[in-house]
């Protein structure tokens, strides 16, 4: 080896003490996941670089993160075991480079065909921590030459420490997300401990006995509704959500949103109004995720209203966007509770009597939308109301 290449190599390895640092620092999971690709894209002089996880209990591999990748609900494509190159990666904890991907019979073609980009060569690690296999690391097509043994002792290296970074950040979260679990059960646990020490009493009135059945189902309900939430939001943060794209027309979609809806408006003696075009484009998203961002945001609007309100349901369509606005007569939200309005757990303050909740609905719905490549914005005035408005890409993709 001559001294250019071990400067190179020297280069390469001081890069990526920078990296390794900026890894620990990070627990925001997919922040983190951006990052590794980039550094492997970077390491290896690769076009691109993507990161599979793998569930050892389920026997599942996930596709969660690409450098090149503007399709954001690729994010939580099923990758085959048993027939893919990353499968085989994790299955043998070996490296491996492949000069000509489309000639292997492991390689897995779907994810290349969905964002247009063919594989010719790769180089991919396994990502080992505490000597338990949770993915693979994969740089693709190296912009001159091919992969090389140094390109793989680097990507082997830089492996090592994401795969500890990944696992730190999956329990911080875990443990995050378990201990205000727990928080939020103790209310309804308490409450149905209550009710059945009251029914079990043989001198509770009949009529009692009715309400405390009532408690019983109300806190069961509740509790069903938050460990739903749980599920969706534990999906969400891991990565492992997955997303089902199709076209659909969104004013049916947001028609029969409010259908559902209204008539739990009509009960709180709320007037639910509708201004949509007779024509807006055709969405590709996950039509499911969507629906479930705009009942969220509908629910709110109906749970924290003023009597005999206004909800107004509003949508347009820009060149590039569908955008949903979704205005209430509620108290509104105040300038510090805004800025904190879309974190998990939190509920904003003046709001808390008026409908139990878990804190969690906006955070999923944010996160949802920004699965989606869009975003979500409030405005909100204390004493007027508030108006949630959802920015979605119109071809915002996976495979159908």
């Amino acid at each position: 080896m001559n001294n250019s290449n071990e400067i190179t190599l020297l280069e390469r390895y001081q890069r990526l003490l920078e990296i390794s640092q900026d890894l620990a620092s990070t627990l925001d999971l997919n922040t983190l996941l951006d990052r590794i690709g980039n550094a492997a894209a970077d390491l290896c002089n690769a076009e691109a670089a993507s990161i599979l996880l793998y569930d050892e209990n389920k026997q599942l591999l996930t596709f969660v993160s690409a450098t090149n990748l503007d399709e954001p609900l690729m994010r939580g494509l099923l990758v085959p075991v048993d027939s893919s190159i990353a499968g085989w990666i994790v299955l043998n904890r070996q490296p491996i480079i492949i000069t000509e991907a489309q000639k292997d019979p492991r390689h897995f073609g779907s994810i290349g065909k969905t964002v247009n980009v063919t594989t010719t060569s790769l180089l991919g690690v396994p990502l080992i921590a505490k000597d338990k296999v949770i993915g693979a690391l994969e740089a693709i097509n190296k912009r001159s030459g091919a992969f090389t043994g140094e390109d793989q002792e680097v990507l082997m290296a830089l492996s090592a420490h994401a795969a500890v970074a990944i696992e730190n950040t999956r329990l911080f979260q875990q443990s995050d997300l378990i201990a205000e679990m727990v928080h939020e059960l103790r209310t309804p646990l308490a409450s149905l401990n209550t009710a059945a020490h009251l029914l079990s009493r043989n001198d509770v009135p009949s009529e009692q006995r009715q309400r405390v059945t009532e408690v019983i189902c109300s806190e069961t309900n509740r509790l069903s509704q938050l460990a739903s939430a749980f599920l969706d939001l534990a999906r969400l943060e891991s990565g492992r959500a997955q997303f089902h794209a199709e076209v659909f027309d969104a004013r049916l979609m947001l028609e029969e949103c409010v259908g559902i809806m209204r008539s739990k408006a009509t009960e709180s003696k709320l007037t639910l109004n509708i201004f949509i075009p007779d024509q807006l484009p055709p969405l590709r998203a996950d039509r499911d995720k969507i629906k479930q961002v705009i009942l969220n945001l509908l629910s709110n609007a109906i749970k924290y209203n003023r009597p005999s309100g206004n909800i107004t349901l509003g949508a347009h369509a820009t060149r590039d966007e569908l955008i949903v606005a979704l205005n209430d007569t509620g108290p509104g939200i105040s300038k510090p509770d805004q800025e904190r309005v879309f974190e998990k757990f939190y509920r904003v303050r003046s709001a808390e009597n008026m409908a139990p909740g878990s804190g969690l609905g906006l955070a999923i719905t944010k996160r949802i939308v920004e699965a989606h490549g869009g975003r979500i914005e409030m405005e909100s005035e204390v004493g007027v109301g508030s108006t949630f408005t959802v920015f979605l890409p119109l071809k915002s993709s996976v495979s159908e």
